[in-house]
């Protein structure tokens, strides 16, 4: 007679239900989730209504009206501020002047500072204190350099001049003409942005892979044929974003131009006059805040052109790259 074996009653899970405290920690937890990011970031983009884009749409709302500094807002005027900015010589030679003191400042700017990244990567002694040197010069306040370079700059008792006759040169007139006031102001800004591009270099050139050097070595690569064949091309991102941070200050430079003389109005025939000096000029010289404001929002367009630019050079450098963006 077999033995009889009985199965265990089955029991079936059933559902607790949440309790009502349980299910709003669970919401405000979701909720939490859900909007914490948007608070976060929230400060950011409030301070960038206030400051930011508030004043670029009132600018463009005075450039619209005949609007003075004491009157106050005047008729609706339309484009003629623009008009009458776009007619006129004054903008064309603030706008020649400020290309100018850009390209010979810009240029050498960065070859200076992809040279001196090239060197502070390298096994330095002391490698903290050249790296923290370097930056020495940003920290130096605008106008110390200001008065620091007029004073080298000088046209009769300037130390570059000084220089100059002690080599058998010819003194330069640095204040009076137009290109040797350009290269004086350049040299200035090359002067403080130097360094603060070279760190910047130096921290994507830190991030190089090791490996691509050894098989550079190799190959039988020397030193020079790694930089130009390795650095320099994995630093082109970097180097782009350089060029158009130098761009964009280039194009709003102001401080070096209006200390570079004790009167600020870049220059007798304003040979150094830059478009942030004639747009203050007509704003609190002349008081005519309509064509100052006129001035502002044509900078903003080619600020805005130069970022086009480089949105689309980034893009085709990724296609070369073999599409990767």
């Amino acid at each position: 007679m077999g033995a009889a074996t009985t199965a265990p009653p089955a029991t079936s899970a059933v559902p607790v239900p949440p309790t009502p405290h349980r299910g709003r920690r669970g919401r405000l937890a979701r909720l939490d989730v859900t909007v914490s990011p948007y608070l976060y970031i929230a400060p950011f983009f409030v301070l960038f209504l206030v400051t930011g884009l508030f004043p670029l749409l009132y600018t463009g709302y005075v450039a619209l009206h005949d609007w003075d500094q004491i009157m106050g807002r005047g008729e609706f005027v339309g484009l003629t501020n623009f008009v009458d900015i776009l007619t006129g010589r004054g903008f064309w030679r603030a706008l020649a002047n400020t290309v100018s003191i850009f390209l010979l400042s810009s240029v050498p700017q960065i070859a200076a500072a992809l040279l001196i990244a090239a060197l502070l990567d390298r096994n330095l002694r002391a490698r903290t204190f050249w790296r923290m040197g370097v930056l020495l010069p940003y920290v130096v306040a605008p106008v110390a350099v200001a008065l620091i370079f007029n004073n080298l700059f000088a046209d009769r008792f300037g130390l570059v001049n000084l220089l100059l006759e002690t080599v058998g040169l010819e003194p330069v007139r640095w204040h009076s003409d137009r290109l040797a006031s350009h290269i004086a102001i350049a040299t200035m800004v090359n002067f403080r942005w130097t360094g603060y591009n070279a760190l910047i270099l130096l921290a994507a050139m830190q991030a190089i892979p090791k490996d691509l050097y050894e098989q550079a070595a190799l190959d039988g690569a020397n030193a020079w044929r790694s930089f130009w064949s390795v650095t320099v091309p994995m630093l082109r991102p970097t180097i782009i974003f350089v060029v158009i941070t130098s761009t964009i200050g280039g194009l709003q430079i102001f401080d070096e131009p209006k200390m570079y003389d004790q009167y600020g109005r870049g220059g007798a025939d304003q040979q150094w006059q830059t478009l942030t000096i004639y747009l203050y000029e007509l704003g609190w010289t002349r008081a005519d805040f309509g064509a100052a404001s006129a001035v502002a929002v044509l900078l903003f367009l080619i600020i805005v052109t130069f970022g086009i630019l480089n949105f689309l050079l980034t893009r085709r450098i990724a296609h070369d790259d073999g599409g990767r963006r």
